[in-house]
């Protein structure tokens, strides 16, 4: 087999993989060969000679000491200590000699088509261990690329890059339909290989990271990190609450992500099949956030107990902070990490109180914006 290196560098640029990698495979795919056409038991070892280009094979024998009782049950893997010594006089029993080199050419045809197929499937797996790193170090961010099909269980699949990639139903905004051809977008959520199928993607479009992705690209202060997305929840198509914070006192989080006349969370809301979003700037005091999480309704005051936060409202608030079919308080509750529970009271948003707040004096003003904003 002549300039092999040629051949191996050939493949390697047609693959896209690095020459090392064909080199590993290549010599990987020699010892299966050797294995599968002169003995499936034994050891072997092989080299690639950058001077002549050509490969090296040889087999791997253990010295063993001459009574050992393996050089009866498997002669052609051991050597005694004796022979080895004529062969090497430094050897000891325990090491390991190289026998003579192999020329699988001289095995015929069928070692000839062995190495063939051997050589193409873990050059495959070069490949695929390759792109399967690449998307694995890709989950948690947008993809996109063209639907192709759509099946009767109306499973999406996009062609993305090389690869094909699965929207399965569960993972697709309510109500949403796509046809073949259309490009649309999804965060990358699984990646996963086996021998049958190789490699093979889901991608989703009800995630909260499929927002905060969508919000990073469409509002430059969260690109360039003057404005943090805390935390986020969603219920998929219907309603969404992100969390903001921003690292500079001169930027208004709530504002840079609305944008003007509200055009950079439209845009989200848009691919989001209409899904509407609410901002709220975030608080690490529990009760504020709580507060802030129930907006648009005004809140008296918060306690928190355990894992539960004890609500006070007016009557009339009662309402806006459950929302239509309890969608409010739901996305509150996931944002926030705390159960809700709801007491009406009467009285008006003077009165409104944060626990810790000393109850028995007014409210301080400065608190008052702290918890409902400016």
């Amino acid at each position: 087999m002549e300039k092999i290196v040629d051949i191996i560098d050939s493949i390697a640029h047609e693959k896209g993989l690095p020459p090392e990698s064909a080199k590993e495979a290549f010599k990987t795919a020699l010892i299966q060969t050797a294995r599968r056409v002169i003995c499936q038991e034994c050891d072997y070892d092989a080299e690639i000679d950058e001077k002549s280009k050509t490969y090296i094979l040889r087999q791997k024998i253990t010295v063993v000491s001459d009574d050992d009782p393996r050089l009866e049950e498997e002669p052609e893997k051991y050597i005694t200590l004796d022979e080895a010594k004529e062969i090497d006089p430094d050897a000891e029993v325990g090491d390991e000699l190289t026998g003579e080199p192999i020329n699988l050419e001289e095995y015929g045809r069928s070692a000839a088509a062995a190495l063939y197929h051997e050589i193409e499937f873990h050059i495959q797996r070069f490949v695929e261990e390759q792109m399967f790193n690449k998307y694995k170090s890709m989950i948690g961010t947008i993809v996109s690329g063209p639907v192709t099909r759509v099946d009767s269980e109306q499973n999406t699949y996009i062609e993305i890059d090389e690869v094909r990639a699965v929207l399965p139903k569960r993972n697709r905004i309510k109500g949403e339909s796509f046809r073949v051809g259309e490009t649309i977008k999804g965060i990358l959520r699984y990646v996963g290989i086996d021998k049958k199928f190789g490699i093979h993607l889901e991608i989703s479009r009800t995630m909260p990271k499929f927002l905060e992705e969508l919000l990073k690209q469409e509002v430059p202060e969260i690109q360039d990190g003057l404005v943090l997305i805390e935390k986020s929840a969603r219920i998929p198509g219907e309603r969404a609450k992100v969390a903001l914070t921003a690292l500079s006192p001169n930027v208004d989080p709530v504002g840079a992500t609305v944008g003007v006349k509200g055009v950079r969370i439209n845009a989200v809301s848009q691919e989001l099949h209409g899904e509407s979003i609410d901002c709220i700037e975030y608080s690490p005091i529990p009760e504020i956030f709580v507060a802030r999480a129930l907006s648009p309704a005004i809140i008296n005051s918060v306690k928190i107990e355990d894992d539960v936060a004890h609500v006070t409202l007016p009557s009339d608030q009662k309402s806006k902070a459950i929302g239509r079919s309890g969608i409010n308080i739901r996305l509150a509750s996931m944002l926030t990490g705390y159960q809700i529970e709801l007491t009406e009271v009467a009285g008006t948003v003077a009165g409104a109180t944060v626990e810790g707040f000393e109850e028995d004096k007014p409210a301080n003003p400065d608190a008052l914006k702290a918890l409902f904003g400016e």
